[in-house]
């Protein structure tokens, strides 16, 4: 069943290449991200996905195109460096990926053009509303709510023996609305929640805390970093033998055994969208912020085989998508 999606009427409208582009001209775009800098052959990245997204555009990077990346490498402090850096460089639009970063952009410059990739846009005061967001930022949330609830439920349902079940979290903003919603469903459900929180990107030692913890199952927040790291969460979860649930439907695809939410390729396409209605000329205080309505449940018979995992039969029937 494929994702249903609002989208801004001003958005539908865009053409689906540059043509407006003025010829012989670079557009320059900055991209703000908490995390660090990605290895050349990781493609799961908004690094990476935004600027694929844009070449679907008729932006390709080195001709028409110039991408500014600014990398805090987990450290949330150098972002208002960084994103005065490119303030300074004068880019047509900065990509900010993350709460934080959307702030640090809002910090530095009130008339560059801000693309945000955000949580709860609103309730962070990054936008007046969504459907008017006011300023000089737009973009696309991630959800409505956390979706936190929904995930924990989800790999409940799907190890109905567990009990304690891991939360992997990074420290990000966004990681505490998520723990807040999460420890609301917990009672509901008649689980112990152990918060396992990533320092360092000490993931051996993270999983080994929720061995001793007698972790049953493991629910990873949403969070740029635990994006880029997912990997070795993915092999990690595996190596203990603990069933997760994560965000992207990408980590189901590379072996994660749930995923709930929307997809990162969907959202790098929503975003470049945006970016390029901006180099255009459009205002991004008139342009309504985007937000999935729908989300896909993912799940992966494989590794549910190789962890001897059963998935119960109702929450197979309820999956977007099935991986065999």
């Amino acid at each position: 069943m494929s994702t249903v999606m609002t989208l801004a009427l001003a958005l539908l409208a865009a053409p689906l290449a540059a043509e407006a582009q003025p010829a012989g001209r670079t557009a320059r775009v900055g991209m703000l991200l908490t995390v660090a800098q990605p290895a050349p052959s990781d493609r799961g990245t908004m690094s990476f996905l935004l600027p694929q997204a844009l070449k679907e555009l008729g932006y390709v990077e080195g001709q028409n195109l110039l991408v500014e990346r600014r990398f805090a490498g987990g450290q949330l402090q150098r972002l208002a460096d960084l994103a005065r850096d490119l303030d300074r460089m004068r880019v047509d639009v900065i990509v900010a990926v993350g709460n934080e970063a959307v702030r640090a952009a809002q910090d530095a410059t009130k008339t560059t053009p801000i693309v945000m990739l955000a949580g709860a846009a609103v309730a962070q005061d990054l936008v007046a509303s969504l459907a008017q967001p006011g300023g000089n930022v737009t973009g696309v949330l991630i959800s409505e709510t956390t979706l936190a609830a929904k995930r924990l439920e989800l790999i409940k349902e799907a190890v109905p023996p567990a009990k304690r079940i891991a939360v992997l979290l990074s420290g990000e903003e966004y990681n505490r609305a998520q723990m807040q919603e999460a420890e609301g469903a917990a009672a509901a459900l008649g689980v112990t929640l152990i918060a396992v929180d990533v320092a360092g990107a000490d993931y051996a030692g993270s999983f080994a805390k929720m061995v001793s913890e007698r972790a049953q199952a493991l629910f990873v927040l949403s969070s740029p970093l635990l994006n880029r790291d997912r990997t070795r969460i993915i092999d990690l979860a595996a190596k203990h033998r603990i069933p997760a649930i994560y965000q992207w439907r990408e980590h189901a695809e590379a072996g994660g055994l749930m995923s709930y939410g929307t997809s990162l390729s969907w959202l790098s396409r929503r975003m470049a969208s945006y970016v390029q209605r901006i180099l255009q000329g459009a205002s991004p205080g008139r342009l309504p912020v985007e937000q999935p309505t729908a989300y896909e449940l993912v799940i992966n018979l494989r590794t549910a085989k190789t962890l001897g995992l059963t998935i119960p039969p109702a929450v197979l029937a309820r999956a977007d998508e099935v991986i065999r």
